[in-house]
């Protein structure tokens, strides 16, 4: 049985996109969280897929952990933009490529008890050749990897991302099960 979502009292606004809620649990318990709120729409990461078995994978500076990191193509949802039209730009401006078909498969979230910060997975096929400038300050490496290759990819120290090794797993169970890929275009 799911519980009953908390009754919000009130919600303060702490700045830097920080706020603390004022719940009421089900069993009458009041609780005062915090969490922090995205900042934009959200964002995507994209499972590119060049031929069939393979994806795109790009090496990428990593500020946060001071190295680069192998990885999949990401970036930001600009106002204005669905999931799917970010995705098509960001490939664009990464890898050189856009995509003819296009699907999100799930959305995922980051410390989803702490953060409302939600990422697109976008499975992306029928690729062509076209680049877009981007605001990256070096143009990233372009390598392709076998699906079936995996277990080796999330060994690899430089590959460290979740939701890069999330969406990996999932577009290669989802493509397992639909051998044809994408149908609707």
């Amino acid at each position: 049985m799911t519980p009953r979502i908390p009754i919000i009292h009130g919600i303060t606004e702490r700045g830097d996109g920080r706020e603390e809620l004022d719940l009421e649990f089900s069993n009458g318990e009041r609780r005062l969280y915090r969490r922090q709120r995205a900042r934009g729409n959200g964002a995507v990461v994209m499972v590119a897929i060049s031929e069939p078995g393979v994806v795109l994978l790009t090496r990428e500076y990593a500020c946060g952990l001071h190295r680069y990191e192998l990885g999949l193509p990401r970036g930001r949802i600009d106002d204005g933009e669905t999931p799917l039209q970010a995705a098509n730009r960001e490939l664009k401006e990464e890898v050189g490529f856009g995509a003819r078909r296009l699907q999100v498969l799930r959305t995922l979230s980051l410390v989803p008890s702490y953060m409302d910060h939600v990422t697109h997975l976008v499975l992306a096929q029928d690729l062509y050749p076209e680049r877009l400038p981007g605001d990256e300050p070096e143009q990233l490496e372009v390598l392709p990897w076998r699906l079936d290759a995996l277990d080796q990819l999330m060994l690899r120290d430089e590959c460290s991302e979740g939701r890069a090794l999330a969406a990996l797993f999932i577009a290669r169970e989802w493509l397992a099960r639909n051998p044809d890929g994408i149908t609707d275009v």
